[in-house]
């Protein structure tokens, strides 16, 4: 079965930047290690990258968040340095909104039957993107790797993982 993993946001500005946590940062070797695992196993990489634009603050996520992150161009936006070396030749999606189109139906005409999903935050950007990758691959097996996810808040991971597997993904 053809396997995709999906590596969200790992981004300075949600690790150690303006909108960074101690949760973000604690998830980081979870993630690199699931990377190599995965790519040891032949699974297929790709990663989202939150981007922004100067006009941020007046967008509508702007006004409802407040924090001016991810602008493209700044440190802010690039992707963590611990990652540097795994996403170079790989698969990069910008992304404007919580959820990424375009990895969605990167998966599905690549026809993927499983796809793993990991990165920040899980109860906004993760969360989007599991939906979406389910609405898009109804019949591929989707999973979130709990471990290698951080949320806003504790809270917010807990209540996106239950609302995630109220929807047929898995929760690993």
């Amino acid at each position: 079965m053809k396997r995709l993993l999906v590596v969200v946001d790992m981004q300075n500005d949600f690790v150690s930047g303006a909108l960074g946590s101690g949760r973000a940062r604690k998830i980081v070797s979870a993630v690199c290690g699931l990377i190599a695992k995965e790519r040891a196993a032949g699974t297929d990489v790709v990663f989202t990258q939150d981007t922004h634009g100067a006009d941020y603050l007046q967008s509508q996520e702007g006004k409802l968040l407040p924090v001016k992150h991810c602008v493209r161009g700044t440190e802010g936006w690039k992707l963590i340095p611990e990652l540097t070396p795994s996403a170079e030749g790989a698969k990069v999606f910008e992304k404007d909104t919580f959820g990424s189109t375009g990895v969605a139906s990167f998966a599905r005409s690549g026809g993927y039957g499983e796809i793993l999903l990991c990165g920040v935050c899980t109860d906004i950007c993760v969360i989007g993107n599991a939906f979406l990758l389910k609405a898009y691959c109804p019949e591929a097996v989707v999973r979130v790797c709990a471990a290698a996810c951080a949320g806003s808040s504790p809270a917010g991971h807990r209540d996106a993982l239950k609302a995630m597997k109220r929807s047929q993904i898995y929760i690993d």
